[in-house]
């Protein structure tokens, strides 16, 4: 058989088709998430605010984005860089104002762009009002609101627990005579969800929220809620078993199967009970971050009907980037939930940099673009991370800059998560045009060429290239909405297909810088999908054929 694929350029994008209903945007919307701190600077404090989100919003509409989520901006001591919130319905002066936010939503809105915020539930900061009234003695009236325990009678700790961030989960608190749980810092008290007054007053601050208008919370650290009562010890993890999850062996918690102190059944309910807050503001939806001994099965759990809408665990935020791997992740979590909506992320505020981690040293500049294909043409939401539509690399910041409370503790294996957070630039002038002053992270300077205002001025550039995939996606129903089967994963080489009412398009990556060619188990006719800006291979028959990082996307015949 000959070639059976012909050249149809596609033109550009127009509106959106009308076949998904509003409430429903978020099967295959894209989420752009805005890490404030770095997004832009309005005045010359070094952090970036809300009025400079303010400023960009244009900007990032015309990404062809459906959502932002903006990372906390709640009123915070900063020690893990507002992730630890000392009030809930307050937003830091480092940010700007409950005014500035309102101003936020309104033009974002205005723009079409829904606006998702984080919640952190589980824990607080030691500052929060609620923690230095529990703290204080055993009788107050939010003595139960934390996670308290007596020590053994060694003194120690109640068991051996331990925080992602090294070292045991306990610290003491001589002004109780008790020790308290902290899963992330010690600066992160948890709250005791076994307490209904806590769970009250929790979602009493999600409805704060959510009476402002805002379209969607995603939950930090959603399974990390409950705890085992009964404080029992986690068991011990063989050695071969201490990878995975985004923790390195040289971590202790790599060393635990952490079945007691995260993940409990307990929570479900509670999710229930969120997920009918939820309900009651039409559109609202709800994204939950998942880290889990088995993140498919706890995403099929809590993504069931009457719980979250979508959830998201580390699997694609791993360095593992083979086709195997990236096939044996979407279909787990497809198969243990058909039903449920996916959200794919492979960048986010708490991992290296995907052109770094699933790169190499020198990689085109189209990587960029075809990673972001990838994982917008996967069945399911996705998220994308603030500068992954400049194809930013992983900066190398030193030890003297580093800001990361995990970076110091791990250093030098692990330099921890500001590399991923340097600051956004917009220019290629001195500190990227993000700020007036001293950036609280530095811009390195092998980023300025790949500043926006560079960017936009080349049609040929990461950037617009990125729109154009996007305009081009959005002439693709079956790439936002249709059901998805894989057909095969090769060292390099990825295919599946994605089907969607009278739409049924087969879709092929090469992830190598090598040209590869495969066989797929069948023959399929159709017609060559151009548009799309990355380089096209070829389909003879069942014979695939893709250049270095090469795609294929083609309308299959009925």
């Amino acid at each position: 058989m000959g070639p059976v694929l012909n050249k149809n350029k596609s033109a550009e994008a127009g509106p959106l088709p009308a076949t998904v209903p509003e409430h429903l945007w978020w099967h295959g919307g894209l989420i752009y998430q805005i890490y404030p701190r770095s997004f832009l600077d309005s005045n010359g404090d070094g952090v970036g605010d809300l009025p400079g989100i303010i400023s960009k919003l244009d900007y990032v509409a015309n990404l062809g984005v459906d959502a932002i989520w903006i990372s906390p901006f709640f009123k915070s001591p900063m020690a893990d860089f507002g992730y630890d919130i000392a009030d809930y319905r307050a937003v830091d002066p480092l940010f700007g104002t409950l005014e500035d936010f309102d101003r936020l939503l309104a033009k974002a809105h205005g723009l079409g762009l829904k606006v998702m915020i984080d919640q952190v539930l589980s824990h607080t900061s030691a500052e929060h009002p609620w923690f230095i009234e529990s703290r204080s003695d055993r009788t107050n009236p939010r003595a139960d609101w934390y996670v308290w325990a007596d020590p053994r009678p060694d003194g120690g700790p109640p068991n051996n627990w331990l925080s992602i961030f090294g070292g045991i989960a306990w610290k003491w608190e001589p002004r109780r005579a008790q020790y308290y749980l902290h899963n992330f810092l010690s600066s992160q008290p948890d709250l005791n969800f076994h307490n209904p007054q806590v769970r009250r007053s929790v979602l009493d601050n999600l409805k704060f929220w959510l009476d402002r208008g805002v379209d969607g919370v995603r939950l930090d650290a959603i399974n990390f809620c409950f705890h085992d009562q009964q404080l029992r010890n986690n068991p011990p993890k063989p050695l071969e078993h201490r990878t995975g999850r985004g923790f390195l062996p040289d971590n202790p918690y790599a060393y635990q199967y952490h079945v007691y102190n995260n993940t409990r059944p307990e929570n479900l309910p509670f999710i229930e009970e969120l997920r009918s807050l939820v309900d009651h503001y039409p559109g609202a939806v709800t994204l939950g971050e998942i880290s889990a001994e088995d993140s498919n099965a706890t995403m099929a759990e809590y993504t069931r009907p009457g719980r979250l809408h979508m959830g998201y665990s580390f699997e694609l935020l791993s360095s593992e980037r083979s086709p195997a791997h990236i096939r044996a992740t979407v279909e787990g979590a497809l198969a243990a939930s058909r039903d449920a909506w996916p959200c794919w992320s492979i960048s986010n505020h708490d991992v290296q940099r995907v052109v770094s981690r699933w790169g190499y040293p020198h990689s085109p500049e189209h990587l960029a673009t075809q990673l972001t294909a990838l994982v917008c043409s996967l069945r399911g939401a996705v998220c994308i991370y603030q500068g992954e539509e400049l194809g930013l690399r992983e900066a190398d910041v030193p030890f003297e800059s580093l800001r990361d409370p995990y970076g110091k503790a791990f250093w030098p294996r692990f330099k921890g998560r500001d590399g991923c957070r340097t600051p956004l630039p917009w220019t290629d002038a001195p500190r990227g045009g993000f700020s007036s002053g001293t950036p609280w992270l530095p811009v390195p300077a092998e980023q300025l060429a790949l500043a926006v205002e560079v960017q936009e001025r080349n049609p040929s550039s990461t950037l617009q290239a990125f729109r154009r995939f996007m305009r081009w996606r959005r002439q693709h129903p079956a790439l936002q909405w249709g059901d998805i089967e894989f057909l095969l994963a090769t060292d390099s080489m990825l295919a599946f297909t994605r089907h969607y009412k009278g739409e049924r398009l087969l879709v092929a990556f090469n992830l190598s810088a090598q040209s590869a060619a495969a066989d797929l188990p069948r023959v399929l006719a159709g017609t060559a999908l151009g548009g799309h800006g990355l380089p096209e291979g070829k389909l003879e028959g069942a014979r695939l054929t893709l250049p270095p990082h090469g795609v294929v996307y083609a309308r299959l015949s009925p």
